[in-house]
């Protein structure tokens, strides 16, 4: 299961060294982890800066004047500006470090930007292919603030239908569209650039979540022109616990605190607390210390490999398993689209997702099966339920065929 090199400098086998649960085994066989797209594996790198952090220079942050302090404070802050480099922010207060991940990073746009900015009578388009976390949030502006809430709709091919975003776009009365850059379940990728400079157009800011995105391409927040980017350590190789909120500067701004306490004031009273500048005016308490640390592990290993390289070793592990899967009688592939990263899924003819995920364990092999926090594109596709294989930058051409012998198998056991 060591696989071969996909692409000129990038080195799979050398890379599946740097992680060492791959050299565990599984039920018995050599683990074959096709969920990366849930969260993903860690390298030493990320183990190690996190243990030496809580070994050696741990310390809450902001609020020392002792030594240790300032070391863990300067990690911390060093983290920050590890992302504002990641996704080229014009600055490194434009990085909010949150926690649980995308998820409060969304949540905290949804309450500060669509309570303290978007008016009652405003909308926020979405779309037909979005995480439950990029939906529920705004359901829950949509019923508590008056703000409308349209959803663009996804092509049979599994493509955002552009067409009826711009529709949705005409009547200027969208303040915020907030889309997947990457579907975590298509592995569409969606015109990003396009849809911001439709988006402004009609006056409206516009929010990617990247959540897949950011872990499968490069991504520059500045050539997009986007007003808001999100995206999560775990999926990136990194801790859970840690989203990143990047957010234009000028946007910020306007916005009211997520949440109050410590860390995010300049000045309280009983009466009163004025509050902090971007964008420590987003980060009450204590933060996610050791996972900043593991983050900027993180970041510095894929940049020492190369998103690019990344990119062109998952477009051909995608393209190998689009023709291994959809070669087999009884397989139904999820969706077609032109551009998409290294996440697919799939079913199989008489068989529950969950029945063939089970199957598939015994396998050795991980794959998530169910709706994938995407009921309504699940529901948009006439499916009750699916199997998700996501691939990491460790994953394999031999770990596909794996999966596609498993499958053939399994198709003859529900035959």
């Amino acid at each position: 299961m060591d696989g071969s090199v996909a692409s000129a400098g990038f080195d799979v086998a050398r890379v599946r060294k740097d992680f060492p649960i791959l050299s565990t085994t599984h039920r018995g066989k050599p683990l074959v982890f096709l969920d990366s797209g849930a969260s993903a594996q860690k390298p030493r790198a990320v183990i190690e800066a996190m243990k030496e952090m809580m070994e050696t220079a741990y310390a809450n942050v902001h609020r020392g004047a002792y030594h240790l302090s300032e070391q863990a404070t300067e990690a911390y802050e060093a983290a920050r500006r590890a992302a504002a480099r990641f996704l080229n922010a014009a600055d490194e207060r434009e990085i909010v470090l949150t926690g649980t991940g995308s998820t409060q990073a969304i949540n905290l746009v949804a309450h500060s930007f669509g309570r303290g900015v978007l008016k009652p009578g405003q909308a926020v388009l979405v779309s037909e292919m979005e995480h439950h976390a990029n939906l529920v949030p705004w359901q829950m502006l949509r019923d508590a603030h008056g703000v409308e809430l349209r959803i663009c709709r996804v092509t049979d091919a599994g493509e955002l239908d552009m067409a009826d975003l711009e529709a949705k776009l005409a009547d200027g009365k969208v303040g915020l569209v907030s889309i997947a850059h990457m579907s975590n379940v298509l592995g569409t990728v969606v015109p990003a650039r396009r849809i911001v400079d439709l988006a402004h157009a009609h006056g409206a800011r516009v929010m990617f979540d990247g959540s897949q995105g950011a872990v499968h391409r490069k991504v520059d927040v500045q050539a997009l022109g986007c007003d808001f980017y999100v995206f999560t350590a775990h999926k990136l190789y990194g801790p859970t616990g840690l989203g990143i909120l990047y957010g234009r500067m000028e946007v910020l701004e306007q916005m009211p605190p997520f949440l109050g306490g410590g860390d995010m004031i300049t000045e309280v009273t009983l009466e009163r607390s004025l509050f902090a500048g971007p964008p420590l005016r987003f980060e009450a308490g204590t933060p996610p210390i050791i996972e900043a640390i593991g983050l900027h592990a993180a970041i510095d290993y894929v940049e020492a490999i190369g998103m690019e390289a990344i990119e062109a070793h998952e477009r051909s592990l995608v393209d190998h398993a689009m023709k291994r899967l959809g070669n087999i009688d009884g397989v139904t592939l999820l969706g077609r689209a032109q551009d998409r990263g290294g996440v697919f899924a799939f079913s199989l003819d008489n068989a529950h997702s969950h029945d063939l995920a089970t199957l598939l364990d015994r396998a050795g092999i991980c794959v998530r099966s169910g709706r994938h926090c995407a009921e309504p594109l699940h529901a948009r596709f006439g499916v009750e339920s699916t199997c998700r294989a996501s691939f990491g930058l460790y994953t394999t051409h031999e770990e596909v065929d794996y999966l596609a012998e498993a499958v053939t198998k399994a198709r003859e056991f529900f035959a």
